[in-house]
């Protein structure tokens, strides 16, 4: 199979040759023989390799994928810092790796203690009161959170609370959670520091339409990377419509160990563990996004949650009248969870410190060695991650953001988040976290100046047509995408 004409890719059945093996099994015989009733009556059309070329074949399919073990990550709001493997290691302690849920209580009371531990861990960071460890994602605590809202006015007979105003710059799984829950999106816009228009929110909260607002979701610091300054004004605006307010705490790596969401006014915050405690993201799972809420919401919690008894023992516990009920099997994806107790453990809190403040001066570096060619029209107060952007080289040939993401791949580096938030045009943004080096950092601002001289000396189809140097190069993505082809 030709990859874009290459190199020679064999798929692994082409790589077969009859009687190559790569396992070994005694023969089956006597009492050890296969049931006539569950023998194959045709053999399995299964590929013939050595072990050896099984080995090298998914090694060097491997090789071809950017990986935060191999490559620098700086997608914006995704925090793809490195995970320890040490991490890995605790979580695949035969105490927590050979455990299930339904096991006898006497068998898990670690696994209990643990969750239970880090649940009052989590409440403390975070400024709240309880937290649950079900959500498998950071949008699973969303829809869980909104779910939580619902009920809780339901409860109190408020029926006609059908609004969530979320602002211009934010993720897009807020308003996609938002509609899934039941309830209508209000969209509020930035101002000219890139920060909430309070005015306009207060006009949204005002009469009539604040007696339809169940709550705000924001994020903080948002999107282009700025701390909102009057947050602390905009949570007591909300609740004085009678709304909550939550807290995406997708950005929370710019915080940990600074500044508590529920000191701002927050009543639900959720948090990313893949993002600011270093948990693998997984290539879509299993992830993990603990919800934690205030008092008022702690009753509307998901089941099961984990109670200490007075014993000293530790236990499932189920007996909560208002919950939402069960959002996920058991209690959540229990080995995520032990990734990321061991991390705060191996950090502690003056750790935690750290990590938030490498993080924001990381970001400030790289933004002040490119901002001279790239604009960064919200620079002010840049927190973990920066936004700039790519408009300028348009007049070049019509290069735009997207090729400057694919040519960054040349250089060995993952693209940042393109074309994101969109009240940026040709949005670049760049989350370099805080486990990269100088070196790393200088390396990244030197390649994405190289394009910008590249574009302006005549090389856009070069640069239209990235990447050069890597096994696939330019895609169509949007055919790709309608005609989806995944068997060889």
């Amino acid at each position: 199979m030709k990859v874009d004409g290459k190199t020679d890719v064999k798929t692994i059945f082409e790589l077969s040759r009859p009687g190559r093996r790569s396992w070994s099994l005694p023969d089956a015989a006597g009492d050890a023989a296969v049931p006539d009733a569950y023998a194959r009556r045709v053999a399995p059309k299964l590929p013939e390799v050595s072990e050896g070329g099984l080995v090298r074949h998914y090694t060097q399919l491997s090789e071809r994928n950017f990986a935060i073990d191999n490559s620098f990550y700086p997608l914006g709001s995704c925090t793809m810092k490195y995970n320890p493997k040490v991490q890995d290691e605790l979580a695949a302690l035969p105490g927590f790796r050979d455990l299930h849920p339904d096991q006898p209580l006497a068998d898990i009371q670690g696994a209990l203690e643990l969750l239970w531990t880090f649940e009052r861990d989590l409440v403390e960071l975070t400024g709240m009161t309880a937290a649950t460890f079900c959500p498998a994602a950071g949008a699973h605590g969303e829809i869980t959170a909104l779910l939580m809202w619902r009920k809780h006015f339901r409860d109190a007979g408020d029926t006609e609370r059908n609004t969530v105003i979320i602002p211009d710059s934010a993720h897009g799984t807020n308003p996609a959670s938002v509609r899934l829950a039941g309830f209508k999106v209000a969209e509020v816009p930035s101002g000219p520091n890139g920060q909430v228009d309070v005015d306009a929110l207060k006009a949204m909260l005002g009469p009539p339409r604040g007696s339809k607002v169940v709550g705000l979701m924001i994020t903080n610091p948002n999107t282009l990377g700025v701390f909102e300054q009057r947050i602390q004004e905009i949570t007591a605006l909300v609740h004085e419509a009678g709304g909550f307010a939550y807290c995406d705490g997708a950005n929370l790596n710019a915080l940990v160990g600074r500044a508590r969401p529920g000191d701002m006014g927050f009543d639900v915050v959720h948090i990313n563990l893949h993002k600011t405690f270093s948990t693998p993201h997984g290539g879509g799972g299993p992830g993990a996004g603990p919800l934690c809420v205030d008092a008022a919401l702690e009753p509307y919690l998901p089941v099961p949650r984990v109670k200490r008894l007075d014993d000293g023992t530790f236990d499932w516990d189920h007996d909560h009248a208002k919950t939402i009920g069960p959002v996920h099997s058991f209690g959540g994806n229990f080995a995520v969870v032990v990734r990321a107790y061991a991390y705060l453990r191996r950090l502690g809190l003056d750790g935690l410190r750290r990590v938030s403040g490498m993080a924001v001066l990381n970001a400030n570096y790289v933004k002040k060695k490119v901002e001279a060619r790239y604009r960064v029209p919200y620079s002010d107060g840049t927190m973990h991650e920066f936004v700039a952007s790519g408009d300028f080289l348009r007049k070049f040939g019509g290069v735009r953001t997207f090729d400057v993401a694919k040519a960054l791949l040349d250089y060995g580096f993952h693209a940042p988040t393109v074309y994101f938030p969109l009240t940026v045009r040709e949005a670049l943004m760049v989350e370099p976290t805080e486990t990269e080096s100088k070196e790393t950092l200088d390396a990244f601002a030197e390649a994405l100046l190289e394009i910008a001289d590249a574009a302006e000396q005549g090389h856009a189809d070069e640069l239209r047509s990235a990447p050069h140097t890597l096994p696939v190069s330019r895609l169509d993505e949007a055919r790709a995408a309608r005609q989806l082809k995944l068997r060889a």
